[in-house]
């Protein structure tokens, strides 16, 4: 792997290679060193450079930084920036012109960015860890024996062609009581029950049409409550079952799998006509993000002895969710608590329901379990998805196995194999110098509310109290890093996998849902580590836990490195803290108070000023175009992450600036970009990180459903709201990159 840190498994390399390799990287520092030599000579006598740093920017040490990372990092910026740009008129062209110019999107990936590079170094390694001799001390750690077989079974494409879909077929048949559109006149409508059908797929985490879960209670997150609604729809927005490509590409790939499964085309057309056309009728009332969002308000509470006056529908919700958490072995109390959202999604759809002949509620529900599994069928089927995946999401491959499967392992068993990812890739220093910026960030941002004029003293007070009181994760749990394996041998008790790829696969689901279903009980913990493993790239905000969480994954270049110049941590890394601890007071965090209760814990008129000021973002998000397929950003759907870039790129600056303004504290020059002051690498290094580029059809998908605003934009809106960028790069408000009436929340 090229990861650093990764050398237990490398092959010896001969004294001659070694040395040739030795000699090759002094050359290119050498080169890279006089190249910056030489550019700051130039520059002393010429004034065309395209930036200069301001005489009130912070000191930079005109010593070059020439450790290998700084290297390293002058080289991605380098072929990333465009200094052709004007940063004052459009800072991502600036920042990624040349990133824009020189990366393709991978043909199995709707997209690419800077994320998506670590993620593919992530996928690698994972598969490495998966397939590798284990670490001695690893190699009697039963989860990561069974993570291994379920790796083997998944990768194992000889016997899934033999096995897979006769275990599918056979699945559906005895338990899910057949697909008619396979069946064709010989499928029994009299055999047709809904509850009894909805409920074997619950068993196996399908929430299909109705869906319900444990959640911590929103208005007492010490406890846990039940979840009612609306299951998600094959094309994710009602918006697409208007748009023909999209609609074509779906109608075909559910028709060329029925043929394929059936080989006998008669009666199938008529059967998937049937299928888009339900899918499509309650696809109206499916509830957007935005739309979520805006109405949270909404959502009903009552308990299980009340359900039934809350749905009055023909469904028997009050007994279906007794039955669910039967399956483990949890019965429900008439005063349990139930959350019911998009109401009216579910009361619409149990009348379509009572209208819709068994035959059609058979065909869809068993269509919706299909399309979920087709992933797990062998690739002759597999690929019958690609031209729907094209239409809907812009790729044209399918991803290598391999990597599908380690996947699919680390998003299920991840914490097993962080318990290898740690030790073998990542850097405790980066805990150690993580927490001193969470600390710096914080404390810059309680300034921010200390010297808020908008928020009155109640309110200000208890936002203090909130902040304060943020829990914060960084990198790992700390049982992975104990010789002790008790927690991790507890956690996946159940995960044992030696049968078939596909009964191993329907195994996970129950456990999954078992998982999910049995904590309903259980006393939460808000200050254990959340569901995500240290194998991800992402950073996270829990309202309920009021916590931050910064994986493993995330910790490296270019978000950070330990022997980074500070100004390029805290313009990436830092940013991100930024980000994660304004979600704490963003229009959805606002609503929870310091223990992750949802309750009014602000002042009426605090609030109002702040929907004022989120109005602000709201807008002028709203106006950024997607110009490649000519539509808007949806300003209301992506506000909470809008809210977050613009707080977390001040408090991440002002921290930074303190820093270097500490006695001791030198920042050096980056080789190459010698004509750029720390502030302004500060910035680019932020622009950097969302470098972005999409196909149509993912920019569409991201626009619908995407909370977060496309990278252009993420780059944009922060810095075109933000004084100091101006006067870091001496624009004019009003120039494309700055704002004239400039909105601020935080």
């Amino acid at each position: 792997m090229s990861n650093e840190s990764s050398t237990d498994n490398h092959h010896s390399k001969t004294t001659i290679t070694l040395v040739l390799a030795a000699l090759l990287g002094v050359f290119l520092i050498l080169t890279i060193v006089f190249a910056a030599l030489y550019g700051v000579e130039r520059n002393k006598t010429s004034s065309s450079a395209p930036t200069s740093s301001s005489t009130t920017n912070t000191p930079i040490n005109n010593d070059l930084c020439v450790t290998p990372y700084c290297i390293k990092a002058a080289n991605y910026l380098l072929e990333s920036i465009d200094k052709t740009a004007d940063p004052c008129e459009n800072f991502f062209e600036f920042t990624c012109g040349t990133w824009l110019k020189n990366h393709r999107i991978p043909e199995d990936a709707g997209s690419q960015d800077t994320i998506n590079v670590l993620r593919i170094q992530l996928d690698n390694d994972i598969v490495d860890m998966l397939t590798n001799p284990l670490p001695n001390d690893t190699a009697h750690i039963q989860s990561l024996i069974n993570a291994r077989h379920f790796y083997d079974s998944c990768i194992n494409e000889t016997a899934i062609e033999l096995e897979a879909i006769n275990e599918i077929l056979s699945f559906i048949n005895n338990e899910l009581g057949g697909w008619p559109i396979l069946q064709g006149s010989s499928w029994n409508p009299s055999s047709f029950n809904l509850s009894r059908l909805l409920l074997k797929l619950r068993e196996y985490s399908h929430n299909i049409l109705y869906g319900c879960s444990t959640s911590p209670d929103d208005r007492n997150s010490s406890v846990y409550f039940i979840r009612v609604y609306q299951s998600d729809i094959a094309l994710e927005q009602r918006t697409n079952y208007d748009n023909e490509k999209i609609t074509t590409a779906y109608q075909n790939f559910i028709r060329d799998l029925a043929v394929a499964l059936r080989n006998d085309t008669t009666g199938v057309n008529a059967d998937v006509a049937d299928i888009y056309n339900f899918e499509k009728n309650i696809s109206k009332f499916h509830w957007t993000p935005a739309e979520q969002r805006a109405r949270l308000n909404e959502t009903v509470r009552t308990t299980i002895g009340n359900l039934s006056r809350t749905f009055n529908t023909s469904f028997d919700f009050t007994n279906y969710l007794r039955q669910v958490y039967a399956l483990s072995n949890v019965s429900l109390k008439d005063d349990d608590i139930v959350s019911i959202s998009e109401l009216d999604f579910l009361r619409n759809v149990s009348l379509i329901m009572d209208q819709s002949s068994p035959r059609l509620k058979q065909n869809y529900i068993i269509w919706r379990f299909i399309m979920n599994r087709v992933a797990n069928m062998p690739k002759r089927y597999r690929s019958i998805r690609d031209p729907f995946d094209e239409a809907f999401r812009g790729t044209s491959a399918q991803r290598p196995r391999s990597i599908v499967c380690g996947n699919f392992i680390n998003a299920n068993m991840g914490f097993a194999i962080s318990k290898i990812y740690i030790k073998q890739y990542f850097d405790e220093n980066a805990r150690s110098q993580s927490l001193e910026m969470i600390n710096n960030i914080r404390n810059t941002f309680l300034e921010m509310l200390q010297t808020s004029t908008w928020m009155d003293d109640i309110s200000k007070n208890r936002s203090i109290e909130k902040a304060l009181a943020i829990d914060e994760k960084i990198g790992y749990p700390d049982y992975l890093g104990s010789t002790n394996t008790s927690t991790l041998d507890k956690m996946y008790q159940d995960y044992i996998f030696n049968a078939s790829y596909i009964q191993n696969i329907l195994k996970l689901l129950q456990i999954k849902s078992n998982e999910n279903l049995r904590i309903l009980r259980d006393p939460i913990d808000r200050k254990e580590w959340a569901s995500s493993p240290p194998t991800t790239v992402n950073a996270f905000y829990s309202s309920s836990r009021n916590q931050i969480t910064f994986p493993a994954g995330i910790l490296q270049m270019p978000f950070f490195n330990k022997d980074a110049p500070k100004y390029l941590n805290y313009g990436a890394i830092g940013t991100v803290i930024g980000h994660e601890i304004t979600h704490g007071f963003d229009d959805s965090g606002r609503q929870f108070d310091k223990d992750g209760n949802r309750v009014s814990w602000w002042t009426p008129g605090t609030i109002e000023r702040f929907i004022e000021r989120k109005t602000c973002i709201v807008n002028q998000y709203s106006n950024y175009v997607v110009a490649q397929i000519n539509r808007t950003v949806n300003g209301n759907q992506t506000q909470g992450e809008n809210i977050a870039d613009n707080g977390g790129i001040k408090e991440s600056f002002y921290a930074y600036q303190k820093w270097a303004a500490t006695p001791g504290n030198i920042e050096r020059r980056l080789p190459g970009l010698t004509e750029y002051s720390a502030e302004q690498l500060f910035f680019i290094n932020y622009g950097q990180v969302w470098c972005s580029k999409m196909t149509d059809a993912n920019a569409l998908n991201r626009i619908l459903t995407g909370v977060h605003s496309p990278g252009e934009f993420r780059v944009r809106g922060p810095t075109s709201n933000f004084d100091e960028f101006d006067r870091v790069f001496n624009c004019k408000p009003g120039q494309g990159n700055s704002q004239l009436n400039k909105c601020s929340v935080w």
